[in-house]
C-alpha cells in the first residue's frame, strides 16, 4: 500500500480542524463577521452562516446548508481559469486567482455579486483581510509564475471594496499561506520557515521573527493559537503579545 503524501495527509487533518473550530466557536467574533468557521488562506471552501462556498479552478459554487444533511445548490458563478482560494470577511468574499483577487459583495449570501477584480502579474495568490487592508502573497518560480523568480507580500487598500489600491509591496522568499490577527501578520514560507510580521502600521508590515526550522504551508489564527501545516505535519502553537511561541501539540507526517 502506498504511503499517503504529506500534503494529502495535512489536507485531511486541516479539514478536521476547520470542522472542529467551526463547531466549537461561540465567541463574539460572529457579531463582527458572518463567517461561521475558520479556514486557512489556501482554503478552497468557506462557510458563512447557512451558506457554503466552494471554488473550483474556474467557478464559485454556492450551496444553502440550512439543512446540513441536505445541501441545496443555489448558484454557480463562472469566474475565470486559475481560481485558487477563498477568504470571507464581513460582507465580502475575497477570491484569490493566478491573475488577481476577485472581490464579491456577499450581502445576499445565496447570490454573491462581483464588485471588482484587483489585477496583478500572474502568480499564486492566497489572500487574508483585516479592517481596510488585504494581504496577498505572490510566489514566483512555480507553475503559475515560473518565468518570474521574485516573490512578494502585497498590501492592498480595500477601504473602497469596489476600487482596491496597491499601497505596499515587499520581497519574500517563497510565500504560501498567511494569517492575520490584531497587530500580527503570519506568513508561511514553505521550506524557508515561518515569519511573524508586525502590522501596528497595517500599511507597512515589519518582520519581527523568522522561525527557519518550522517548514510551513498554511496557518489558521484563532484566540492566540496558530494551527500550522507543513511538510513535517500539523502543529498547534500558543502565542502572546510579546511574540512568545509555545508548542502545544503536533500530528507528524510518518
Amino acid at each position: 500500500m502506498k504511503k499517503i503524501t504529506p500534503f494529502l495527509f495535512i489536507g485531511i487533518a486541516f479539514i478536521g480542524l476547520i470542522i472542529l473550530i467551526t463547531s466549537c466557536d461561540s465567541s463574539s467574533d460572529s457579531a463582527v463577521s458572518p463567517q461561521t468557521g475558520l479556514g486557512g488562506s489556501m482554503a478552497r471552501f468557506a462557510i458563512t452562516g447557512n451558506t457554503l462556498y466552494i471554488v473550483s479552478r474556474q467557478s464559485l459554487e454556492v450551496y444553502n446548508i440550512a439543512n446540513g444533511g441536505n445541501p441545496v445548490k443555489a448558484v454557480t458563478k463562472n469566474i475565470n481559469v486559475g481560481i485558487e482560494t477563498i477568504f470571507p470577511y464581513k460582507n465580502h468574499l475575497f477570491i484569490g486567482a493566478t491573475d488577481g483577487m476577485y472581490i464579491y459583495n456577499n450581502l445576499t449570501p445565496d447570490n454573491p455579486t462581483l464588485l471588482t477584480k484587483y489585477t496583478h502579474v500572474q502568480s499564486c495568490d492566497p489572500v487574508v483581510v483585516q479592517g481596510n487592508y488585504a494581504y496577498v502573497t505572490l510566489r514566483g518560480g512555480v507553475v503559475c509564475r515560473n518565468w518570474v523568480a521574485q516573490s512578494s507580500l502585497d498590501v492592498v487598500d480595500i477601504s473602497n471594496p469596489g476600487n482596491p489600491q496597491l499601497i505596499n509591496s515587499q520581497s519574500m522568499q517563497s510565500p504560501y499561506g498567511l494569517g492575520v490577527s490584531g497587530k500580527r501578520l503570519f506568513v508561511c514560507e514553505g521550506d524557508n520557515g515561518f515569519k511573524v510580521l508586525d502590522i501596528s502600521d497595517p500599511q507597512l508590515p515589519v518582520i519581527k521573527h523568522h522561525f527557519t526550522d518550522l517548514a510551513s504551508y498554511d496557518v489558521i489564527v484563532k484566540n492566540n493559537r496558530l494551527i500550522i501545516t507543513g511538510a513535517k505535519g500539523l502543529f498547534q502553537y500558543l502565542y502572546d503579545e510579546d511574540d512568545n511561541v509555545e508548542l502545544l501539540s503536533k500530528i507528524p507526517v510518518l
